[in-house]
């Protein structure tokens, strides 16, 4: 795979990435949307509506989209779907910085062996 498409590829991992982030910070807004009755799920859905972080998000996984099409056009999908798990490294690291999210032993030996995977599968 050449430099450039990789770079292309994890733009798209980075933004779908970051879309996740803006989801989980505006839930944390709101707070769980399912509750104990049915009202609490539309009153919280609709307060989630006004929150910025939603629609960034939004707008994220947008550009992600068009970012991972124009990488498609350019690599087989067998190798650059496997970049997407790259967004497990991304998205462990920005969570424990943005949001105080602390990673466990398991769960950060379990994402080293997601990128020996990925290191595999992008060098063949």
């Amino acid at each position: 795979m050449k430099v450039t498409d990789f770079a292309i590829l994890s733009c798209g991992v980075l933004l779908n990435a970051l879309a996740q982030l803006g989801l989980k910070a505006a839930t944390q807004v709101t707070g769980p949307l399912v509750g104990g009755d049915g009202g609490t799920f539309w009153k919280r859905g609709l307060d989630l509506v006004a929150v910025p972080s939603l629609w960034y998000a939004i707008a994220a996984y947008g550009l992600s989209l068009v970012v991972w099409l124009v990488g498609l056009s350019r690599v087989p999908v067998s190798q650059a779907y496997p970049l997407l798990s790259m967004g497990y490294v991304i998205n462990i690291g920005l969570a424990w910085w943005l949001l105080g999210e602390v990673p466990n032993a398991q769960r950060v030996a379990g994402i080293g062996v997601i990128v020996v995977g990925v290191v595999l599968v992008a060098r063949s």
